[in-house]
């Protein structure tokens, strides 16, 4: 299966980058800490090598060890893991759901790191999300250019023009959904040419479109809430690099149309998935706009700072988000994440992780409803924007996956193809 090559292939391949990342900052960390930082690097290295080795013998997998907040949740999920086996043998790596796993391998990652001040905050993906950042400028220009150029008119444009320019932006945060290191193994993966000449050609890879279904409930929702309360999109954040700036331009969009009042981001709270957006990466790439000696990428950074200081953009992150478990157990993992985002009137997914969290990673069939997939969870009415890099797909019209199977065997993992898919809180 695909999660075998995962596991076998790709994951290794990561974990071999991580030890070369720490062993070429060696000089930095001796600058910084002396003998203190070698000794730390030393350390971690070694943890990671026992790891990799762990993984490519399809060892069992063990308990976490430390102490951090999230260490009695995972290791209760290991123990879930056991039952599920029947007494057929310890979870190992070959062995075990490929989305745990994965999960599992992040997680003991950051643990190799949080173990061994005082190296303890060193991101061992953030050059990478940095190059990916620089290298898609030409695309991330031609983004901000044309956002701005688009905010000079936006008062004079009717309800039919928003809803083209909405599905416009909505398009290219799907599609900026391509650039994702974790599926490349950190190779490059970044946005060379502007997205917005493409569209077009790109419309019939859309698999489910949903976008009508999204700008109803947007603007039945305003006209709902004349006075009331805030109109709330929350959007859960992927990738770092262009795929971010992808998605800062929709919530503005979504601001200054006066479709919604207030957009909450929600990012992870460790280097997760290589390229998976932290707080850090959020704030660094608004900084990196601000300080653009391009006017229109300068005026996108200044603007987004603004809208932090207002409150009208809210970051947060929560622990929930970097645990292996589905999104169906929210409710009772995280009851906190769970009633906040009750109160948001769209919930916006990005990407493939958070698709296979919503639909439990499991092999439907590709007819299966997204409602029924979703596994009860409806804190509000979500759409997911994801383009398809693993193998799990609901929502299609009968016979349309197997038919695109029959001519392009790797059309679940390619990144070619993708959806906007959407359901309502019945």
């Amino acid at each position: 299966s695909f999660a075998y090559f995962t596991i076998k292939d790709r994951l290794p391949q990561i974990l071999t980058r991580v030890i070369d990342t720490l062993h070429r900052h060696k000089n930095e960390f001796f600058e910084e800490h002396g003998e203190k930082g070698v000794e730390a690097e030393k350390r971690a290295i070694s943890f990671l090598s026992k790891l990799r080795n762990e993984l490519q013998t399809d060892k069992p997998v063990t308990p976490l060890e430390d102490e951090l907040p999230d260490a009695a949740l995972w290791n209760q999920y290991l123990d879930y893991q056991r039952n599920l086996s029947n007494g057929n043998g310890e979870p190992s790596w070959f062995q075990s759901p490929w989305l745990y796993v994965e999960c599992y391998m992040y997680r003991r990652i950051h643990a190799a790191l949080v173990h061994n001040p005082p190296i303890d905050n060193f991101d061992v993906f953030k050059e990478g999300k940095a190059q990916n950042f620089f290298e898609s400028q030409e695309a991330v220009i031609a983004l901000c250019t044309y956002f701005q150029e688009l905010l000079k008119n936006i008062k004079d444009l009717d309800e039919r023009q928003l809803q083209e320019e909405l599905f416009k932006l909505l398009q290219v945060s799907l599609w900026g959904n391509k650039c994702d290191l974790s599926f490349s193994a950190g190779e490059d993966r970044s946005q060379k040419s502007s997205l917005l000449q493409s569209l077009e050609d790109m419309m019939p890879y859309i698999l489910v479109n949903d976008m009508e279904k999204l700008w109803s409930l947007l603007v039945n929702t305003k006209k709902r809430n004349t006075e009331k309360s805030n109109v709330r999109v929350d959007i859960i954040l992927d990738n770092a690099g262009f795929e971010l700036v992808s998605d800062l331009v929709l919530a503005d969009f979504l601001l200054l149309s006066k479709l919604v009042d207030e957009v909450h981001f929600h990012g992870k709270s460790i280097p997760w998935y290589v390229s998976d957006t932290t707080k850090h990466d959020f704030n660094w790439t608004i900084k990196q706009l601000q300080s653009a000696n391009h006017m229109w990428m300068s005026r996108c950074g200044i603007n987004w700072e603004g809208n932090l200081k207002k409150g009208v953009w809210v970051y947060c992150d929560h622990m929930f988000w970097t645990l292996p478990h589905d999104f169906s157990s929210m409710a009772e993992v995280a009851p906190d994440l769970h009633a906040d985002l009750q109160k948001s009137n769209l919930l916006l997914f990005k990407g493939d992780l958070n698709y296979r969290k919503l639909t439990g990673d499991r092999k439907w069939e590709y007819s299966v409803p997204f409602h029924q997939a979703l596994n009860r969870f409806h804190p509000a009415p979500l759409c997911s924007l994801r383009t398809l890099k693993s193998d799990t797909q609901v929502g299609l019209k009968p016979g349309q996956g197997e038919q695109i199977q029959a001519s392009e065997p790797e059309w679940m993992v390619s990144g070619k193809y993708g959806v906007v898919q959407f359901d309502a809180v019945l």
